[in-house]
């Protein structure tokens, strides 16, 4: 059975291999034919195009589309061992079914575990150099588009800006509220409009009205200019979605502390990464069951017809994910839950059609 083992292992890691290295072959093409006008326009160097971009851009893409095409590279090469009878010889020889899936399973934990390697540890430095590249000589600068922000500085400080923009670090209608320990306002300002001082690395508040709010009286004070040093920073104003994507697994445990506590909306987001780093790995121990269920019955369609029925379940998963990743966004969804619900519900189906598989 030992060779049978490693017949078994080196068929899948060898069509995953090679499959997975096609498509990102093919992507990287495409990719290069969709952006060279730009590298063209903004005159990117030909070293930072090889091996800023493309080169941290194999990683990333192999890792994204690794489930599916594990789950493919599965059916492929069984379906294609059931129809040269060998799943039938195997099993007649006295082997349960359990013991055939090792090979399968030993494959997909491998595979899992290099890709939890990736997506918290190796893949978050490559995407630094990927999307700083990306943001200088293809994607246009960033827009704040958010109204109304409201930001906790410190225990008792509060700021608010009614709009903020990224490409000037300008805030417009300020206002900054410090309260005491038994949650009593003792100080409040006012402002038009608060910008980044880059000289002095402060805010510099413009026409402010202030107040401060002592035992027995009132302070009001009025001006058209004042420096000072807050606890927030023009870059928090100014990150992309995806800037989630380059912090490995420490940081982005750090930075979801952090943006908790300041209560901004991009708690939601990293805790989404955070899980999805989790579950992305469980997806191909599961795929891997499905497709070893499904392939491993000589049917009459042959390949094409395990291909197509595994192409309809993996992509119904994907979707299925990025539907709860949507609910988790905008509908109150827990990230955690979120990111797992396909895998329970996918985990079932594995074990449903495991137990119909021939024996």
């Amino acid at each position: 059975m030992y060779k049978i083992d490693f017949y078994i292992i080196k068929k899948f890691l060898g069509t995953f291999f090679f499959s997975i290295g096609l498509i990102i072959s093919i992507a990287i093409v495409f990719d290069f034919s969709e952006n060279v006008d730009e590298f063209i326009e903004k005159d990117a160097p030909t070293r930072a195009i090889i091996f800023d971009y493309y080169l941290n851009f194999i990683p990333y893409f192999a890792n994204l589309f690794s489930p599916l095409f594990i789950f493919i590279s599965v059916i492929f090469f069984t379906s294609k061992m059931a129809s040269n009878t060998e799943i039938i010889a195997i099993l007649s020889s006295g082997v349960n079914f359990s013991r055939f899936l090792r090979p399968f399973f030993i494959s997909a934990l491998i595979l899992s575990c290099l890709s939890f390697y990736l997506n918290n540890f190796l893949i978050p430095e490559s995407n630094k150099k990927r999307l700083n590249f990306r943001y200088k000589y293809i994607k246009n600068a960033y827009r704040n588009t958010d109204k109304n922000i409201h930001m906790q500085l410190d225990t008792n400080s509060y700021a608010y800006f009614e709009s903020y923009s990224a490409s000037t670090d300008v805030g417009i209608k300020f206002s900054l509220e410090q309260f005491d320990t038994k949650g009593k306002l003792n100080y409040k300002l006012i402002a038009d409009y608060v910008k980044w001082d880059t000289t002095q690395n402060l805010w510099s508040i413009q026409n402010y009205y202030e107040r401060e709010i002592l035992a027995n009286r009132e302070i009001i004070r009025k001006g058209l200019k004042k420096d000072t040093v807050l606890n927030m920073k023009p870059e928090e104003f100014s990150r992309r979605e995806t800037d989630v994507e380059m912090l490995n697994y420490y940081e982005l445990n750090r930075e979801i502390e952090a943006e908790k506590f300041k209560g901004t909306k991009m708690v939601v987001f990293y805790e989404i990464e955070k899980y999805k780093r989790f579950a992305f790995p469980f997806a191909a121990l599961i795929l891997t069951f499905i497709g070893v269920a499904i392939a491993s019955r000589k049917v009459r369609g042959g390949i094409g017809m395990h291909l197509g029925l595994g192409l309809l379940i993996s992509f119904s998963f994907i979707l299925f994910m990025k539907i709860t990743q949507t609910f988790a966004t905008n509908g109150g969804l827990h990230p955690m839950l979120a990111m797992w619900i396909p895998n329970m519900i996918y985990g079932v189906l594995a074990i449903y059609l495991l137990k119909k598989a021939p024996k």
